[in-house]
């Protein structure tokens, strides 16, 4: 058989096989057929709906004309749960005193606007007396440069509580930069806030850098958790400025700060977000409740406090005095040392961190700390070249355990000549 004659042979040979496996010869049956035959269905198509919010490319931002509508959607990532906030809002529509308050970093504190009435921060405090103008509004600004909500967990008692507060926005998404410890320093405080005596309404705040950083999302777990009201200026700004619809230089003078009309771009989605509430006032019927919700995380930073000179007494100190009033007003009695002090604290906490000040001047060294008689850490205070002297924050100790410690802190080598202030001990 030629190669030809071979090639015609496995042809017929190989149709045969293909129609007697389908069932196409005389010994298959139809029910062989039907089960062997393949079915084919069209796939499913799956439509998603476009984000009414999107920013469209092709639209430029108007600042003169305020927030648009799509703006003010990115904005509000929950309405939240409003029992407390109307409760203020009917306290005052009574004409009782009602105490609104912030705390957060710089942008709260009121950083690049040209004065304080042009802040967010103000422009809060102005939408309750101005809707409530028989109440006395009294209002608590606990922003402070700088400082993240580790910091704030500690100083929020006389900072901010004590003034009693109704409502308080919560501000710290730039600051805070550790996922996990900011994660655990943000819930103690937002619980903290949640658990005071007064029973305060917690809105929370997101603010963003220029390229989108922000840990609003990490933020975000922790309100969703408790039902929280949230406003991002970050999903207001940051999408219009990566679609190039809107120039950051416009709203910010640096990579972060609001300048007057970025802060009044918050001044207005928090103004509109207290309006909508006020305007159905009358419906929400719901008592505000004492807070016990579990902790999102384990709350390690519960009962949070500052400790200074005036209020725990060093073991032994060496080289060191105690100043009334240093770089800050807020946190006065201050130890400093200008050459290598030493001091000793004994001390009973689950966790311990130290606030101290990181300086310009080339003055200040790197501080070592030993906890009962282990180096547990450093304390660099030389910022020489910085952006400026700072309060900065170290933790030293962090436990599940409540133990007595002896705290050892001492000036590390070469820097037996430099000198350190040390703000406070932040004891939980």
């Amino acid at each position: 058989m030629t190669p030809k004659h071979l090639s015609a042979f496995a042809a017929i040979a190989l149709c045969g096989a293909i129609l007697t496996g389908c069932g196409g010869g005389n010994n298959g049956s139809a029910e062989t057929s039907a089960t062997t035959a393949v079915q084919t269905t069209s796939p499913n198509i799956v439509t998603i709906a476009p984000d009414p919010n999107e920013v469209d490319p092709n639209e430029p931002v108007n600042l003169e004309n305020g927030i648009t509508e799509k703006m003010y959607g990115r904005a509000i990532l929950n309405e939240g749960n409003l029992a407390r906030l109307a409760a203020a809002m009917k306290k005052a529509q009574n004409g009782e005193a009602v105490t609104v308050g912030v705390i957060g970093g710089s942008i709260t504190q009121g950083s690049s606007a040209t004065n304080q009435n042009n802040c967010y921060a103000s422009r809060f405090h102005q939408w309750w007396t101005n809707k409530f103008p028989s109440a006395e509004i009294n209002f608590v600004n606990a922003g402070i440069g700088g400082t993240n909500s580790y910091l704030g967990v500690h100083r929020a008692d006389e900072q901010l509580l004590a003034h009693n507060p109704d409502v308080v926005i919560v501000e710290f998404s730039v600051n805070d930069t550790d996922k996990v410890m900011n994660k655990y320093s943000y819930d103690s405080l937002v619980r903290k806030i949640l658990s005071y005596e007064t029973n305060p309404a917690v809105m929370l705040l997101f603010t963003t850098q220029e390229n989108g950083t922000s840990l609003q999302d990490v933020h975000r777990e922790i309100g969703a958790a408790y039902d929280l009201p949230m406003i991002s200026y970050r999903e207001v700004v940051y999408p219009e400025v990566a679609a190039g619809t809107l120039d950051w230089k416009l709203i910010s003078p640096d990579n972060i700060h609001p300048n007057d009309a970025g802060h009044d771009i918050i001044g207005q989605i928090v103004d509109r977000y207290l309006n909508e509430v006020y305007d159905k006032l009358d419906t929400i019927t719901e008592e505000p409740a004492t807070f016990t919700a579990e902790g999102y995380t384990n709350d390690y930073f519960k009962n949070a406090q500052m400790l200074n000179a005036a209020e725990i007494t060093a073991t032994s100190s060496e080289n060191f005095e105690i100043i009334e009033s240093g770089f800050y007003h807020q946190f006065p009695n201050n130890w400093k040392t200008e050459a290598g002090g030493t001091m000793t604290f004994d001390v009973e906490c689950q966790n311990l961190g130290i606030f101290f000040m990181c300086t310009t001047d080339g003055k200040s060294g790197t501080y070592e700390v030993y906890v009962d008689g282990e180096r547990k850490g450093k304390l660099e205070a030389d910022f020489t070249g910085g952006w400026g002297s700072y309060g900065n924050t170290k933790q030293i100790i962090f436990s599940k355990e409540t133990a007595k410690h002896t705290i050892e802190i001492k000036p590390g080598e070469g820097s037996e000549d430099k000198g350190i202030t040390i703000l406070g001990l932040m004891i939980s």
